[in-house]
């Protein structure tokens, strides 16, 4: 074994018997490159990265080849779930030195001093796709190492000024206009697939950040694209038909045929937008998504103590998919003539293989309504059909081998998904999901809140690493969503040291914006800002958010003026590239517009009877809480007397209604959000 058996990642500790002489990240490893003058190999992944995988079963597994990797370089292992500190800088220079997109696994040869100066992502061992073989790349990269030094400190120094100039130096006055918006908005509308949902072409993403900007704008073609795109994604292959949950992204633009992989930190968001869907529309399909995807994370992704594991891998057996793809004499074998029937149909059984030539990945092939319009049967009797095969494919299909699932915990990628459940619960009416969203804060509190500082990953009993400003920014926002649906004074107390430690640890007080280490972090070449939404919500742009929600339920100035401090730092980012930006949009929105904030006061039950009814018709611009009677030390804006029965209080901005003690009155404010 080498150095990575001492390590907790999942991902590290895939290669801990490989040949290659790994290190982790840290500073053994970098003290040895620069005391023997050796170039290091980084590279990055993580554990269920389907071409990691392939890399390591081609090249890190070999002896030959990895006895040449350890006399050349100093050979480093990232898991880029656990660094995304890392990933970030490391793939941006990727792209600065190559002209191409990255991706994982991540490879890059650095010099003793951490710069990169050669790199890409998957290379085969030997030459094929197009791509050098590794195995004359790491000679020819060894070759120039030693005797074209002098380039290659020029190119450094390039490109670390590059770097250096990623980040906006300077912010703006904030304009206070709506032009920006309207530009993504817009832009949105002009690349969308009318035939299919989403945006853009294959491979399709299913990018709840800019749905969920989208959804927040009241605009209405953008809502009849984020419904459609839903519906799509729901009857595609992106979501598993049987077990639920969504995968990655698809490889078509139909969304027929997914990688697939599932991560928390898609399902979290996906599963919050799914709930505001339902709460729109009333549609059964919206409600089953929601409804599969929280069993999927109970049954398959919680730990014994509540928290959530990172992701389910897309291969089993060495194969992408096969856990979860059909043969139709499979499927036919375990069901009844009528299941079949209904199943084969429904899911497209009955048509040519679509998963690499010989296998049936299901997917609505057809409504159900249309099935049982063929059949000549009632469509209530093809939906107890379809629910008779569908438990009975999902329990054949539990007796394969399962993918493998990476069982770490990642702060931020808890609070996505505990965002998202707290919404699904207050929409839904779902106790039980705010239970289970209570019993993962209350644990992320207990073993990664330590004095005051919160870390980054949990695993076999030990937390490790220090969070970074999307853990502390998707917990915020996680804490003020869960109030929503149950106030709880603790979540209250720790949202605001959460918003103090990002003031004090993360904040650059001088141009604004929220630095993603703290101040205190180790020093690497490059000390990014991220603003732009990628598979996750922007930093800045959930810091932004959450920071000025939070100022408008305690009263806290503070919280207010560094997100206008972050809009201003990122103004010009958002007024140049607005599809980039949509969770910064949607703070810009909310500064432009503060949201509307309604107070429940009054009898428990009661208060609970009222909730019951507001929370399916609040839209995204307006938070309602609910403290109960007896709740001492609220801040001064939920403060609201408490009379004999129910009263709301409804205030925009300074701007305060008098108090409400009849219900149909505060429907009729929240009556735009309505199913319909």
């Amino acid at each position: 074994m080498n150095r990575l058996a001492l390590e907790t990642s999942p991902y590290l500790l895939q290669h801990k018997d490989n040949p290659v002489d790994w290190y982790p990240w840290g500073p053994e490893a970098l003290a040895r490159a620069q005391a023997e003058d050796k170039p290091i190999l980084l590279s990055v992944g993580y554990s269920t990265c389907h071409w990691c995988h392939v890399m390591a079963h081609e090249s890190f597994e070999d002896p030959e080849l990895a006895a040449r990797l350890n006399a050349l370089f100093v050979n480093v292992k990232v898991d880029r779930e656990e660094r995304p500190d890392l990933d970030q800088i490391y793939q941006t220079a990727q792209q600065m030195l190559s002209g191409r997109s990255g991706g994982w696994p991540l490879t890059l040869f650095l010099a003793p001093d951490q710069t990169p100066f050669f790199g890409g992502t998957y290379f085969p061992r030997e030459a094929r796709f197009g791509l050098p073989g590794f195995a004359r790349l790491i000679e020819s990269v060894a070759y120039a190492w030693a005797n074209r030094r002098g380039e290659i400190v020029e190119q450094n120094a390039s490109l670390r000024a590059a770097l250096a100039g990623v980040a906006p130096a300077a912010a703006e006055e904030l304009t206070r206009e709506r032009a920006p918006i309207e530009r993504a908005l817009a832009a949105n509308v002009a690349n969308f697939d009318d035939a299919n949902g989403g945006y853009g072409g294959a491979p399709k993403f299913p990018r709840p950040a800019d749905l969920e900007f989208l959804l927040a704008q009241g605009d209405a073609a953008a809502r009849g694209q984020v419904l459609f795109s839903l519906r799509k994604m729901a009857e595609g292959g992106l979501f598993d038909q049987l077990g639920g949950g969504f995968y990655r992204y698809s490889v078509d633009a139909m969304w027929m045929i997914p990688h697939f992989e599932k991560m928390l930190y898609d399902n979290g968001p996906l599963l919050g937008l799914y709930a505001d869907a339902w709460a729109l529309t009333g549609e059964p399909l919206f409600e089953q998504a929601a409804a599969m995807t929280a069993a999927w994370l109970e049954r398959e992704m919680t730990s014994p103590d509540g928290l959530f594991h990172s992701a389910q891998d897309a291969d089993s057996e060495h194969e992408e998919g096969k856990f979860y793809v059909w043969r139709p004499d499979q499927a036919r074998a375990l069901l009844s003539p009528d299941e079949y029937a209904v199943a084969a149909r429904h899911w497209g059984l009955d048509r040519p293989a679509n998963f690499e030539g010989q296998a049936w990945h299901l997917r609505v092939a057809k409504p159900l309504a249309e099935v049982a319009g063929r059949l000549g049967i009632a469509e209530a009797e093809a939906a107890r059909h379809l629910a008779g095969a569908r438990a009975k494919l999902f329990a054949a299909r539990g007796r394969r081998i399962p993918p493998g699932r990476d069982d770490k915990v990642l702060t931020g990628w808890n609070a996505l998904m505990v965002r998202g459940l707290a919404r699904a619960a207050r929409r839904f009416g779902r106790a039980d999901w705010l239970a289970a969203a209570w019993r993962a804060l209350d644990a992320l509190r207990n073993r990664l809140w330590r004095d005051g500082r919160l870390l980054a990953s949990y695993k076999d009993g030990q937390a490790n690493l220090n969070a970074y400003l999307d853990d502390h920014a998707y917990l915020l926002a996680a804490l003020l969503e869960t109030m929503q649906a149950g106030y709880r004074g603790v979540d209250m107390a720790w949202a605001r040291a959460l918003a103090d430690a990002l003031l004090v640890d993360f904040e650059d007080t001088a141009a604004g914006g929220f630095y993603f280490t703290r101040h205190d972090h180790e020093a690497l070449i490059q000390r990014p800002k991220p603003a732009y939404d990628q598979a996750t919500p922007s930093g800045n742009g959930m810091a932004a958010l959450s920071l000025g929600r939070l100022g408008l339920l305690t009263g806290d100035a503070r919280y207010g003026a560094a997100a206008e401090r972050c809009l201003r730092l990122f103004q010009a980012a958002m007024r140049d590239q607005p599809l980039a930006h949509g969770t910064l949009l949607t703070a810009l929105a909310e500064t432009l517009q503060p949201p509307r904030l309604i107070v429940l006061r009054g009898p428990r039950d009661e208060v609970a009877a009222w909730q019951a009814v507001a929370n399916p018709r609040c839209p995204p611009g307006t938070l309602l809480l609910a403290p109960a009677d007896d709740c001492r030390g609220l801040p001064e804006p939920l403060a609201k007397p408490v009379r004999a029965g129910v009263a709301a209080y409804v205030c925009e901005g300074a701007n305060c209604l008098p108090e409400i003690v009849q219900m149909t009155e505060l429907t009729a404010i929240l009556s735009g959000y309505a199913m319909n």
